[in-house]
């Protein structure tokens, strides 16, 4: 890999083809790449960084509309493609109303045509550390959302070479493998409901810092920075000042945290006051309810395309921003919902 200017982030986890289905019959679908991972990455190719995300695509129809759908944010996909190969996972996201007119979604893993499973998400295996090799020391962040051991390889791999490690964990999962790898993880964020609280022994190690997510209460960051105590900081959600689709809130917000907090690597983070952290915290929360005016876990970059009109958009938030989200209509991949492998 070529050195680059930008800073490096290189991610595994939950990469999938994500289908928004409207309750308006009226709306085509709309397919994105999506997943935490995905968004993360492909958020933050936005932003500016180098991001390469390292998956098992194997060539499926699926996996040609993530590729294609990153690829149009500037996301590097030379390791996209890791052996064993697999199916790319496929999730359908359904918007409704409640009777109040409220905006929900919900998630569902079965194919709307064939009646099947939909592909689920396979972990990175250690085949992919060849695969990658000595590229991934170029990192300042390390993000993973899911363990195996060949995605705690690569990020211990990066750590050795001065990279961040933000693990965002969608639930426990293997006891063993999740406390490895919060003994290796340099920031975890969580979601309460998921997660009570960070399993660790006595004997295992702290994550610099901790973020546990509150829903629509906000989050609260407990962390060492400035070498003192860890404490618990509550910080209140953003209003969201329009609200058409919550998804992809938090993958935003962690996109907001990285770009503002984590540029310079591990050695930025440790030398960050606690007040430039919060900052940080306070731009990832701007960001996700930003994103809540547009359908779809990323629909704000659709919708304003261009780096330049998105710090515009939220430059906005701090005057009259639902004449600013009004202004930009929604545009994405409109088309028919790809076949998964029991269709084809």
């Amino acid at each position: 890999m070529r050195k680059s200017s930008k800073p490096v982030i290189f991610g595994t986890g939950l990469i999938a083809l994500d289908v928004l289905m409207s309750d308006n019959p009226d709306v085509p679908v709309t397919e994105s790449a999506g997943g935490t991972c995905g968004n993360v990455l492909t958020i933050l190719s936005f932003l500016g960084w180098k991001a390469l995300p390292i998956a098992r695509m194997n060539g499926d129809p699926a996996s040609i509309r993530v590729k294609a759908d990153m690829e149009r944010w500037g996301v590097d996909l030379d390791y996209a493609s890791a052996n064993p190969q697999t199916s790319t996972p496929i999730i359908i996201q359904q918007l409704y109303h409640t009777k109040s007119g409220a905006p929900r979604h919900k998630f569902d893993w079965v194919c709307p045509k064939c009646g099947e499973r939909l592909p689920s998400f396979k972990p990175v295996t250690r085949a992919a550390i060849d695969f990658v090799g000595d590229d991934v020391e170029s990192a300042k962040v390390f993000f993973l959302d899911r363990v195996s051991r060949g995605a705690l390889a690569l990020a211990e791999k990066a750590a050795a070479n001065g990279a961040v490690v933000y693990f965002e964990p969608s639930g426990m999962g293997d006891p063993k493998l999740f406390r490895e790898a919060v003994g290796l993880a340099d920031i975890v964020k969580y979601a309460k409901d998921r997660i009570e609280t960070l399993d660790i022994d006595k004997s295992g190690s702290r994550p610099l810092v901790e973020i546990q997510t509150l829903g629509t209460e906000g989050l609260r960051v407990k962390d060492r920075l400035e070498g003192k105590s860890p404490r618990w900081r509550q910080h209140k959600s953003i209003l969201a000042p329009v609200l058409k689709d919550t998804c992809g809130a938090g993958d935003w917000c962690s996109a907001g945290i990285i770009e503002a907090a984590l540029v310079k690597g591990r050695d930025g983070l440790k030398a960050m006051s606690r007040q430039d952290f919060d900052n940080a915290i306070k731009y990832g929360q701007k960001l996700a309810a930003w994103n809540c005016g547009f359908e779809g876990a990323r629909g704000g970059m659709y919708a304003v395309k261009t780096l330049r009109a998105f710090n515009k958009h939220v430059g906005a938030m701090n005057s009259d921003v639902r004449r600013a989200l009004k202004s930009v209509p929604m545009t994405s991949i409109r088309t028919e919902i790809v076949d998964c492998p029991s269709c084809s």
